[in-house]
């Protein structure tokens, strides 16, 4: 059924009142963080769309501190998990412990429990204790035992990782990197940012604090009123389009079809969609463009495209991949 042009006003009216409270919960996070607008944006599109984040960037940009001020921002759990080679499965979702008084078993729950959990350089880990976090992304529940447990809502992994050139890591399994929503690249400040960070942290006064500036409560509210943003068929298209030009690039007449060895998967679809409506939340609109498709679509799609060696020998990455996409599909 088509949707008139007064109901997508009312809608942005609720967009906005809504996005108020991601304003003051933006303003709380920047009393720590300096610029870095775009990845704090893409963190808010990743709460909204109740999708699981990876940022990815040398040691020192503040990654680490960007999702520890989110989650302290929001008034819920947090845990930090430390990832390391010696880490085992049991010390991130738990374990069963033997108690001689009653010569049961009793569950001890690790750290998974908690509603923002950050997974501090995730690509530290063996593959193994990696996989451990696939059961809780995707299912949002983990089994000790012969017990299933829920996790609580609002649940988000915020991974960040080093890039695997980077001594004594290891590059992510391909299932486990498709579970997250985004892939952020987290780059360096410029001059004027770093002269601000200079100023603001190589002192002994003490460094801001961040203050619960929202509740989950207030999430839930506003990831009710994004499935309300309108998108347009032909926006819809559009999304269909960029995912299916990484599989058959030969019929959007991209002659980019060397460089692939696998496209996209459907769930870059969804998350392009969910993404796509996130973006136009934060813009406080109550409907979907093809440019909010466009920026987030890179986030979305660089870690589920798969290069082949011929592109490696050309020195073409999943970002080359992407920007041809994104120049060559028609826009409607």
């Amino acid at each position: 059924m088509a949707i008139t042009h007064v109901e997508v006003q009312k809608v942005g009216e609720l967009v906005r009142r809504h996005y108020e409270r991601f304003e003051r919960l933006l303003g709380e996070i920047r009393r720590v963080i300096v610029g870095q607008e775009d990845l704090l944006k893409k963190m808010l599109v990743g709460l909204l769309a109740n999708g699981h984040i990876l940022l990815e960037g040398v040691p020192g940009l503040a990654k680490t501190t960007a999702v520890a001020c989110l989650a302290r921002a929001i008034h819920t759990r947090f845990r930090r998990i430390q990832f390391t080679p010696d880490l085992l499965p049991a010390d991130i979702i738990g374990t069963q412990v033997f108690q001689p008084q009653t010569a049961t078993f009793a569950v001890k729950r690790g750290p998974i429990f908690a509603n923002f959990v950050l997974a501090d350089e995730i690509n530290r880990a063996p593959a193994k204790v990696q996989s451990a976090l696939l059961e809780a992304m995707q299912e949002r529940q983990v089994t000790i035992g012969d017990e299933t447990f829920r996790l609580d809502e609002p649940f988000l992994v915020l991974a960040t990782q080093n890039p695997i050139e980077q001594e004594g890591t290891y590059p992510l399994p391909e299932a486990q990197v498709d579970r997250f929503m985004l892939k952020l690249i987290v780059g360096y400040p410029n001059r004027s940012e770093e002269r601000q960070i200079l100023d603001r942290m190589a002192t002994q006064r003490a460094v801001p604090q961040v203050q619960p500036a929202m509740d989950p409560q207030e999430i839930f509210e506003a990831r009710a009123v994004l499935d309300e943003i309108y998108m347009d068929d032909k926006v819809k298209d559009y999304i269909v389009a960029l995912v299916h030009a990484t599989r058959r690039p030969k019929e959007f007449k991209l002659d980019i079809a060397d460089w692939i060895e696998y496209g996209a998967s459907p769930r870059a679809t969804i998350y392009l969609a969910t993404g796509s409506r996130a973006m136009a939340f934060l813009a406080g609109r109550g409907y979907v463009t093809p440019q909010d498709v466009k920026d987030i679509a890179p986030d979305v799609l660089r870690h589920r495209i798969i290069i082949s060696y011929e592109a490696e020998a050309e020195e073409k990455t999943s970002e080359d991949v992407v920007r041809q996409v994104l120049d060559h599909v028609e826009v409607p």
